[in-house]
């Protein structure tokens, strides 16, 4: 990964052993044989890590866990179901805002930049951080996934009271070791167009996660965009 790659420090220092390890290793080849290939990856380099960089381990008050990032042009900038200021709204995040507006009476946001979010300690983490362009889920099995699992396991390890907000079978097998006595655990079927009608429309995540920071004495999210 090239040197305008960067991860803040506060998970630098606990992924350090991660990022020596043969698949990180095996992970940087096959980025740059795509790269060399001439194919489009999403997002660029710097926003990898954008997750990491917006919401550093200390700050974490929530985790909402996603998959791979979106694979059409200018959508994917490093933070899970957020697109950039001016794109169109995918699918799976207009439900995601149609519910924010149903539980919290919040206006429907003018851009999908969950930016503002993850300042606040919502740490926006895909399970695969990287795709190429209109290939949804090519990059699954070539390493992210088993990266992204030691973030969860270190946030497991050190940090307790924390809202995991798991939206799909995928996100709630990703979260197989947290530990649920210690922090509050979030589940209902994805916001995709195809499941959302199962139970995620109606089930107040927002809220949810608000009373639960209050009872521990903290400041809820603002969620408003």
């Amino acid at each position: 990964m090239g040197s305008q790659i960067k991860i803040d420090s506060s998970w630098k220092m606990r992924l350090e052993d991660e990022f020596k390890k043969p698949y990180m290793a095996e992970l940087k080849i096959f980025l740059k044989s795509q790269y060399d290939a001439g194919k489009t990856i999403f997002p660029k380099g710097s926003e990898y890590f954008s997750a990491f960089n917006h919401t550093p381990f200390e700050k974490v008050r929530v985790v909402i866990l996603g998959q791979d990032p979106y694979h059409g042009p200018n959508q994917a900038n490093g933070l899970c179901f957020s697109v950039n200021p001016g794109v169109r709204f995918p699918p799976s995040l207009l439900n995601i805002f149609k519910e924010l507006h149903s539980d919290l009476h919040v206006p429907m946001p003018k851009n999908g930049d969950l930016s503002k979010w993850a300042d606040q300690g919502v740490l926006l983490l895909n399970s695969v951080l990287t795709v190429e362009q209109s290939q949804a889920a090519s990059h699954e099995g070539k390493g992210w996934e088993t990266f992204t699992n030691a973030v969860i396991k270190k946030l497991n390890e050190e940090r307790q009271q924390i809202a995991y907000v798991l939206w799909g079978s995928y996100a709630q097998k990703k979260a197989a070791f947290v530990n649920r006595e210690k922090n509050f655990i979030i589940e209902s079927p994805h916001p995709s167009p195809l499941s959302a009608h199962r139970g995620f429309l109606g089930s107040k995540p927002f809220s949810k996660i608000n009373q639960y920071l209050i009872s521990l004495g903290e400041e809820p999210i603002n969620w408003a965009l």
